[in-house]
């Protein structure tokens, strides 16, 4: 068993990933998570939902993982005191996410930083939005929302506020740089500005209808969060998807990855004063995004993964575009490479630029490419390895540098394996049905769902009712534990490196405003 030796009963979720759940008191809590962590484990989220429906309290769930497996550990809270203990001191990233569940419920960490997270103005400190009792389109008077970022002083040191509202199309955030000169010396950002009650509106939608939701939680993410969703909703129903469906879902999985990799590898190349290589990463993502579009009805494959399976199939001339498409990718992204190494200007602003060490990102939990470029060595598809990549003998790729170089380099590597990924995929995947169907009926149950996405690990905790919908459903992002990252890795490091910095992470802000 992959938590052996912790102070709880495991019972095993069925599904496609190895999982377990369990329940635990408060006083066990710091216990479990010291001996998990003990165990090279993670946390991967933590948040809270209202059972007072039932005549209970609240209930505090973490989700806990190892390269075996994940586990859900729930933990019973009275109504009339929902508190427990702390648990940053050992799992660092559940700092904000305690932060986001006092808002959002009112349950309470015994934390020092009483600071809000994700309520702005929008709601009252009274106030509790995941309440059931709380109407989900209730709305509130503007409150005061100054915030109290931790201010740095001394000789020379001042501030310099970013945000929240940014240029473009990015999504609002608010950076506040405490500097000597260009010098960042400590930064501090705060998110939430785009919270949009997600967790809440899962609250009573028809199970099938709850990938549709989920794929929209971060819209660059959508093929994650829709099969990690329905990964879950399958346990609950105890389906399998045919095989020809998961090999058509990591066909759209590897394809989103590689699209917003090439988006990406243009923006940084533009960031560091080399505009050729937007125009160049731009293209080939536009084409990606085109052939999307012909072959699956959307750009960015949106409700293209279903309940069951796929919504969409393909015939041997779409699996012909892939395989073209693919040759072409592999030999146009090689010789951008060769450009962007061999590039003087552009290697002086990647190399030693936001480092973040190995042994920061291990203590900060970090995941995903961010991880991996700083050593974390985590790939659901080369560890949990769900179907279909049981089969598909997925290559892990890894830095130790953990600068912008190194997650440049990183984007490289998994493009090219995600190309050969593809070609294997097409390869392999036999005729059959893509869909099976759901049951006319579901009893009340739980599942999780665990997909890594272009970003990282992105997780759905679903609990169906007995009248077949969504009694809640939590979504988590990766970008919940890469964040705080980035804060360490812009120190020491001058202002105008900041955007590309920023840009080597590109962290989801939506995927957190739940």
């Amino acid at each position: 068993m992959a938590f052996d030796s912790l102070p709880v009963e495991l019972s095993e979720l069925p599904g496609a990933v190895p999982a377990w759940q369990a329940q635990a008191g408060t006083a066990d809590l710091q216990n479990i998570c010291q001996a998990v962590k003990n165990q090279g484990g993670r946390l991967i989220a933590l948040w809270g939902t209202d059972e007072q429906d039932r005549g209970e309290g609240y209930t505090l769930h973490l989700s806990l993982a190892k390269a075996e497996g994940l586990l859900w550990l729930r933990c019973a809270l009275p109504v009339d005191q929902p508190k427990y203990p702390d648990l940053s001191p050992i799992f660092y990233n559940a700092h904000r996410m305690q932060r986001a569940a006092r808002d959002l419920l009112g349950i309470d960490a015994d934390a020092a930083d009483r600071r809000p997270w994700l309520r702005h103005a929008a709601w009252r400190d009274s106030d509790r939005p995941l309440h059931r009792a709380h109407a989900a389109g209730k709305t509130f008077e503007a409150q005061d929302s100054e915030y109290a970022f931790v201010s740095v002083t001394g000789d020379g040191v001042h501030e310099i506020p970013v945000g929240p509202v940014h240029a473009g199309t990015i999504e609002p955030g608010h950076f506040r740089f405490s500097i000597v000169g260009e010098k960042v010396l400590r930064l501090e950002d705060r998110l939430g500005y785009t919270h949009k009650g997600i967790d809440k509106r899962f609250q009573g939608m028809p199970l099938a209808d709850g990938a549709k939701l989920a794929g929209r939680v971060s819209g660059d993410s959508t093929v994650a969060y829709a099969w990690a969703y329905c990964m879950a909703l399958e346990s609950v129903a105890g389906i399998t998807p045919p095989g020809r469906a998961l090999m058509l879902r990591a066909l759209m999985l590897e394809r989103e990855r590689i699209a917003n990799h090439l988006g990406d590898l243009g923006y940084l190349g533009n960031d560091g004063g080399l505009g050729f290589g937007l125009a160049q990463f731009m293209r080939l993502k536009e084409d990606v995004l085109r052939l999307n579009a012909k072959l699956f009805g959307h750009r960015y494959l949106m409700d293209c993964i279903v309940p069951g399976g796929v919504a969409c199939d393909l015939g041997q001339a779409g699996f012909e575009a892939i395989n073209i498409e693919c040759d072409t990718l592999m030999h146009d992204v090689r010789l951008l490479k060769d450009i962007y190494d061999d590039h003087a200007g552009l290697q002086d602003r990647f190399l030693t630029c936001g480092r973040l060490t190995p042994n920061t990102a291990g203590k900060l939990g970090v995941i995903g490419l961010a991880g991996r470029a700083s050593g974390q060595a985590w790939d659901l598809r080369a560890q949990a390895r769900p179907a279909p990549y049981d089969l598909l003998d997925a290559r892990m790729k890894t830095h130790k540098n953990g600068d912008v170089a190194a997650r440049v380099n990183l984007r490289f590597e998994e493009i090219f394996e995600s190309l050969r990924l593809l070609h294997v995929l097409v390869e392999r995947i036999a005729p059959g049905d893509i869909a099976a169907p759901l049951p006319a009926t579901m009893s009340a149950g739980i599942g999780l769902g665990w997909a890594e996405g272009w970003r990282g690990e992105s997780v759905v905790a679903l609990e169906s009712g007995a009248d077949g919908r969504i009694r809640s459903c939590h979504a988590h992002d990766p970008s919940w534990q890469n964040w705080p990252a980035l804060a360490f890795a812009v120190n020491g490091n001058i202002v105008p490196d900041f955007p590309l910095i920023n840009k080597s992470f590109n962290l989801s802000y939506s995927g957190c405003d739940l």
